[in-house]
């Protein structure tokens, strides 16, 4: 973290961070490419039971609601597969939206740097212990 980020008071880094968030998530493009990879994923067992139903077509009702029925088990990853689709499609269609894909690009770099500084922090605490109890059995 920079250090003129820690002189700024907690409540004004959050709300920064929501704010800058929310701007990301309701990106006109983001959504459109949320809602396109949605409907990959989803949206179409939807489409399937309605119109199956609608129509009275068996094969359309029976696949859509086999397929949403696997969605609503505990753990499914659907979701993470959307959002991956999401952003690959907003590579894609709009690679120039340095608005979105670049905050995103910064915060993971700012992921990876944070887990970087966690694992040597765990790493000298073993060598820490590790020395100490050496010590300890010495003598």
């Amino acid at each position: 973290m920079d250090a003129e980020n820690n002189k700024v008071p907690l409540k004004i880094r959050i709300c920064r961070t929501v704010k800058k968030w929310i701007m990301v998530i309701l990106n006109p493009r983001l959504l459109l490419c949320l809602f396109i990879a949605w409907m990959i994923t989803n949206g179409w067992s939807y489409i399937f039971t309605v119109v199956g139903t609608a129509c009275d077509i068996t094969w359309m009702l029976v696949a859509g609601t086999a397929y949403m029925s696997l969605l609503w088990v505990p753990f499914t990853p659907e979701k993470i597969f959307t959002v991956i689709i999401a952003l690959f499609l907003m590579r894609l269609i709009f690679p120039k939206d340095k608005k979105t894909i670049g905050v995103l690009h910064d915060e993971l770099i700012k992921l990876k740097a944070a887990y970087i500084r966690q694992r040597d922090k765990r790493r000298e605490k073993r060598k820490m212990r590790k020395s100490s109890a050496i010590k300890v059995n010495i003598e």
